[in-house]
């Protein structure tokens, strides 16, 4: 399968992610300089977010390269899990998230077996973004403001979560499919 979207280039929110972690890299020098520190540690947050995101997704993509086996026990949907979704109604707002990379769940570039992988990659990457996003709560230890640090991470770690789920709630349809293919063969 091909590398997907932590290269150069890719689907617009990739490129949009990238330029703004650049921009927000950058603005955390400049407001370090100018001696701004509210401004640096916001910049600097926002960066260490974004820029965390974009490694571990490439550090994933790297390794696992969308292979990773959809039937095991972490990958399986819990009873719970289906009340659980239905109760969020997330297929009603699935759709609205941005897909960092279409291609990588594209049915007519990939199988749906591929596609399967993919979507298991997808949700250990954003599982361990989501641990990742509290990160910057052990900055408070030298900045102060906890408060600002816990609450930022909780919400990104939050958006993350969002990922799974969407990816856990889709799955099992994804399966099915597969599995019917399989039968034919």
């Amino acid at each position: 399968m091909k590398q997907t979207g932590y290269l150069p280039g890719g689907s617009p929110m990739a490129r949009g992610m990238k330029i703004a972690a650049l921009v927000s890299a950058a603005l955390t020098v400049v407001f370090a300089l100018a001696h701004a520190e509210p401004l640096a540690i916001t910049a600097g947050t926002f960066a260490y977010h974004l820029l965390m995101r974009l490694a571990v997704g490439f550090v994933f993509d790297r390794t696992l390269n969308n292979r990773v086996d959809y039937r095991r026990r972490w990958f399986r949907l819990h009873r719970f899990e289906v009340k659980l979704y239905d109760r969020l109604q997330v297929g009603k707002w699935k759709a609205a998230l941005p897909t960092y990379d279409p291609e990588a769940f594209d049915r007519h570039r990939h199988s749906w077996d591929e596609i399967a992988q993919a979507m298991c990659q997808a949700e250990l990457v954003h599982e361990v973004i989501a641990v990742l996003s509290f990160v910057p709560v052990a900055a408070s230890v030298w900045l102060g403001a906890p408060a600002v640090f816990i609450v930022t991470s909780v919400l990104a770690a939050a958006f993350d979560l969002l990922f799974v789920i969407i990816q856990r709630y889709n799955r099992p349809w994804v399966l099915k499919i597969v599995e019917r293919l399989q039968s034919r063969r």
